[in-house]
């Protein structure tokens, strides 16, 4: 990287996070295609198909010799210039591998994470391109993630700038009320692949999935709380500031059913 590269100074970076299970990577295409369309959101366009990052991925991933594996696409504006504008400027794609078991320690999560509340909120949408897994927007999420360490949390809670319930600072939030489950609607920050697929899980098994907004008074009447995303995968949560919830039998289960989902077939076997 060039010191002068425009997105290292104005956050025009666009990113993947992807696992690897058994040798292959879970939902490749979904994350190829959000890529390409996070770019563009962006106003740049990636000189690489879907087909030849996809291959890419698979590439580094056979030649680290890795089998299960956290994967690392990452797009950004060159060095060509510098004004505020990035027109001109190279387009570059890297992808990286590295074994990440877990991104909570084993033991925490089986007891459930400990969530502060942060002082920072997702934004407004018409200030930000929420839709785009853009570097720029993860700086309030380093923040708050930093801050909650400090303080012994896990991890930390996000409103958004309505003083709604959005997610935490790298992954989606699902609670548990009577059988059903209750998630905040996607409408200013990221809608994660995981976080879909929990939800396709769930309703396989007949559960109710409620999609909405979500005040934070409301998490008094929960009973179980869990994280969802890549990094993360399905995480219990056993207590957001003064909020206490339980690591219950249908958040059990459905990590269950993500672990067995993931894996391929022979793998699974």
């Amino acid at each position: 990287l060039h010191v002068l590269t425009h997105s290292l100074h104005y956050a025009g970076a666009v990113f993947e996070g992807e696992r690897a299970y058994g040798g292959q990577i879970f939902k490749l295409r979904e994350h190829t295609e959000r890529l390409k369309l996070s770019a563009g959101i962006l106003d740049y366009e990636i000189p690489y198909s879907i087909e030849e990052i996809e291959e890419a991925c698979k590439t580094v991933l056979k030649e680290q010799g890795l089998q299960d594996a956290y994967i690392r696409p990452v797009a950004w504006r060159g060095s060509e210039m510098m004004g505020v504008a990035g027109l001109g400027n190279t387009i570059h794609l890297a992808i990286a591998a590295w074994e990440w078991p877990s991104y909570f320690d084993p033991a925490q999560k089986r007891k459930g994470l400990r969530l502060d509340l942060a002082q920072w909120r997702r934004p407004d949408p018409r200030t930000a391109p929420f839709r785009a897994k853009a570097s720029g927007l993860y700086m309030i999420a380093t923040l708050a993630k930093q801050t909650a360490d400090r303080k012994g949390y896990d991890d930390a809670l996000m409103l958004d700038w309505r003083g709604q319930v959005a997610e935490c600072t790298g992954a989606n939030i699902f609670f548990v009320k009577e059988g059903a489950l209750f998630t905040p609607a996607p409408d200013c920050f990221l809608d994660g692949i995981t976080r879909r697929t929990v939800i396709d899980l769930a309703r396989k098994r007949g559960i109710t999935v409620h999609e909405r907004a979500i005040m934070p008074e409301e998490l008094e009447g929960f009973e179980q709380c869990f994280l969802t995303g890549t990094a993360a995968e399905v995480t219990p949560v056993s207590e957001i500031a003064a909020w206490n919830f339980e690591v219950g039998s249908l958040t059990q289960q459905l990590m269950l059913d993500y672990a067995a989902g993931v894996r391929p077939k022979s793998a699974a076997a």
